[in-house]
């Protein structure tokens, strides 16, 4: 019975073999002429696909100055051309996988007919799919149908119609291509396991070597691993990948290219694979390290966000992107950041982030964590992007105090040297909600009224403080008592936008994305949507004592916008592009634009010049490092002490710190004024002036005065200086 069977698997594998012949090289008519038709233009268009869809690439992400700090890839591949090939890997590879390679013409007729006869009779089966035709199912499968299971299975199915298009191709690729053409392409196309692909990038993986250099013995692994490269994996079954590895020793003493007694002491070597696991650079951001994985993150977010590209366009492009990263002072904001808050302190995280002002770009050159960029969480390390994401950490405090004043500015409420109120209790008579007891005075007369009180003793300043006094030392009743001029908080919560919160105002209130389809109102609007339009709603009146969930790198960029005249320009990590040709990509970036007056943003500048100085909230942490420059600056600290911002900035650099809860615990932040205090506790005590503030000024002291002159701050305009003017 068992003969029969082999009788007539050989007569089917004789029909196809006349089959084959017949597609490829007569034509036909009738019916089957249209299917010839047909196959013909699969061919083409599978030829046209090889010749049109590049393999995938690593992409390269570099510092400010091209040197690389990641790799982002799906394929590791490192391409080579026909010339970085040695001997010993061509023949390594052509004695074991086609041993007629440099005779035949991409189908080897002889090697199908052993194989059917082999198949056949009982035998071991034998593949009979020269080099020419593998390296045309390989590219179908790890290049033209990679995210494609159904072009893949077809690519892979053992079939007439397959292996008909396949020797096809291969016969049209002989055409085309020179030997050396095809060996090359096949061995940039093959995979080696472990998302290692092409000779070039298993040399350095397995070897650390380059393809030129391999000795014979490395060659011989290589070439015995595209067979089955997980089966003969050497971490794993060394003892498979070394009998592998002398079959093909072996072959190539039967193809005349090795001698009997160099293959036997070949055999004889241990494997030499780089100990442990491949020598390849991890396949995302997790390479650009502890310190730089973050701005890398932000790299690849941006670029899939507001660039225009796609995961896969990234990960397999061969793109190299300059980043606009500044190592020297990343690396000074994450000194800064970790030197505040530990990185294994439980439950607080402590970020810094740095923009360059311009009115054309702003460059963001530094994002910091007092956390390190990876995935072990003992190790006090995350993947959230905790300097750039919109997160629910409590809020900015009074940061959002700047967006009232620059609202009161543009709407004629009041300048910088106007007179504000600063009474301990506050009754808003336009906002409702919120305690239904003031603080020291009582319930309010209408008990719906909004009623809010300050985080300390101001009577030193409520005689003759103005806007620019209080900007400086943050009492919250001036500022609420400023909404209600304005008449609501939607004029605060568009100047929050226009100077930068672009994404913040974006996100729904639990800082999460906005989803038209969810249930509650909070996750189907906006911040500014429900915010605004409902501005005279309970509680709303807070807005400018910065509740809401926030992006510390927008933050930080709304101090940009103030020193670039009021211009703003989204914050980039991208200094620019270049395809694996070399040749500029472009990226798609929002256009700068003028988001208030030049005057104003001047004008504003100016009101928030006194953070730093004597009874500002921020001049304990600008005394220790004896800071000596004129800066704009604004503290913020949030109800319950469970998070606290500083922003600021000087003509050369703004930014922004935040210090909040991250991941659970129980009460607020505490920080007892040292470097290194701080953690959570029941009752916190932390304020925009600590930790954020020393982490600011740490960071900005040894970064500026390396490089960059004492520069002034611009003029205000006598348009939005108010009353009291000098």
């Amino acid at each position: 019975m068992r003969k029969a069977d082999g009788l007539f698997k050989l007569i089917g594998l004789c029909l196809l073999a006349g089959v084959l012949v017949a597609g490829m090289l007569f034509p036909v008519v009738g019916a089957a002429g249209v299917m010839s038709n047909q196959a013909s233009e699969t061919v083409e268009k599978t030829s046209s696909d090889l010749a049109d869809i590049p393999p995938p690439l690593v992409t390269t992400v570099t510092d400010s100055t091209g040197k690389p700090i990641a790799t982002l890839y799906d394929q590791y591949r490192l391409p080579i051309n026909e010339n970085q090939i040695n001997e010993a890997m061509k023949w390594a590879l052509v004695s074991v996988e086609d041993k007629r390679f440099y005779d035949h013409h991409g189908v080897d007729w002889q090697g199908t007919l052993r194989a059917a006869v082999s198949n056949s009779t009982g035998a071991d089966t034998q593949g009979a799919s020269t080099l020419t035709q593998q390296y045309v199912k390989n590219y179908l499968i790890n290049v033209v149908y990679r995210n494609d299971e159904v072009g893949q299975k077809k690519a892979q199915e053992q079939s007439i119609a397959r292996k008909l298009k396949e020797a096809r191709i291969a016969i049209q690729l002989e055409t085309k291509l020179t030997k050396q053409q095809i060996l090359a392409g096949y061995l940039n196309i093959v995979e080696f396991s472990r998302q290692i692909y092409g000779v070039g990038a298993a040399a350095h993986a397995y070897f650390n070597t380059t393809p030129e250099k391999l000795t014979v013995p490395q060659a011989a692994l290589l070439a015995g691993l595209v067979n089955n490269p997980i089966n003969n994996d050497p971490w794993k079954h060394a003892d498979k990948a070394t009998a592998r590895r002398n079959l093909v020793l072996d072959r190539m003493v039967e193809n005349k290219k090795l001698a009997k007694a160099d293959a036997d002491r070949f055999k004889a070597e241990p494997l030499g694979v780089v100990p442990d696991f491949p020598a390849k650079p991890p396949a995302n951001c997790i390479g650009a390290g502890p310190e730089s994985g973050f701005f890398c993150q932000y790299v690849e977010d941006y670029l899939l966000k507001a660039g225009g590209m796609t995961k896969d366009q990234l990960y397999t492009g061969g793109y190299t992107i300059k980043s606009t990263l500044d190592e020297r002072a990343n690396h000074e904001a994450k000194v800064s950041a970790e030197t505040q808050v530990g990185k294994t302190q439980k439950y607080v995280a402590n970020t810094l982030s740095l923009i360059r002002p311009g009115k054309d770009r702003h460059e963001v050159v530094a994002l910091a964590a007092n956390r390190d960029y990876g995935q072990d969480q003992e190790a006090g390390q995350t993947t959230y992007a905790l300097p750039t994401g919109v997160y629910n950490t409590g809020g900015a405090g009074s940061t959002y105090k700047i967006f009232t004043s620059a609202a009161a500015l543009e709407k004629g409420v009041a300048g910088i040297y106007s007179p504000v109120q600063v009474p301990d209790t506050y009754v808003s008579h336009v906002f409702t909600g919120g305690a239904k007891t003031c603080p020291k005075t009582g319930p309010p007369a209408n008990s719906n009224w909004y009623c809010v009180g300050n985080a300390g003793d101001y009577s030193r300043i409520a005689q003759g403080a103005n806007l620019q006094t209080a900007l400086a030392t943050s009492p919250n009743t001036a500022f609420v008592e400023l909404e209600d001029r304005l008449g609501s908080t939607a004029p605060g919560i568009d100047m929050a936008r226009r100077l930068g919160m672009r994404d913040t105002m974006a996100s729904n209130i639990g800082g999460g994305t906005v989803d038209p389809k969810a249930e509650s109102e909070a996750k189907r609007l906006s911040q500014a949507e429900y915010y605004g339009p409902r501005g005279n709603n309970p509680g709303f009146g807070a807005f400018t004592l910065g509740f809401s969930p926030l992006s510390g790198l927008e933050l930080g960029n709304v101090a940009a916008t103030i020193l670039s005249g009021g211009v703003w320009c989204p914050p980039t990590p991208i200094a620019g592009v270049t395809d694996r040709n070399g040749k500029p990509v472009p990226v798609k970036e929002a256009p700068c634009e003028q988001a208030v007056p030049e005057g104003l943003a001047n004008t504003l500048a100016v009101g928030m010049s006194k953070d730093d100085q004597t009874g500002g909230t921020s001049a304990g942490a600008a005394s220790a490092v004896k800071w000596d420059r004129p800066i704009i600056g604004k503290t913020g600290t949030t109800q319950g002490n469970v998070s606290a911002t500083f922003v600021g900035g000087t003509p050369q650099l703004a930014g922004a710190a935040m210090t909040f809860k991250f991941g659970g615990g129980q009460g607020g932040i505490c920080d007892g004024n040292a470097p290194g205090t701080v953690r959570v506790c029941p009752t916190g005590n932390i304020f925009g002036g600590k930790a954020p503030a020393r982490t600011w000024f740490g960071a900005m002291k040894n970064i500026l005065d390396a490089s960059q002159p004492v520069l002034p701050l611009p003029q205000p305009d006598p348009r939005y200086m108010g009353g009291g003017a000098r």
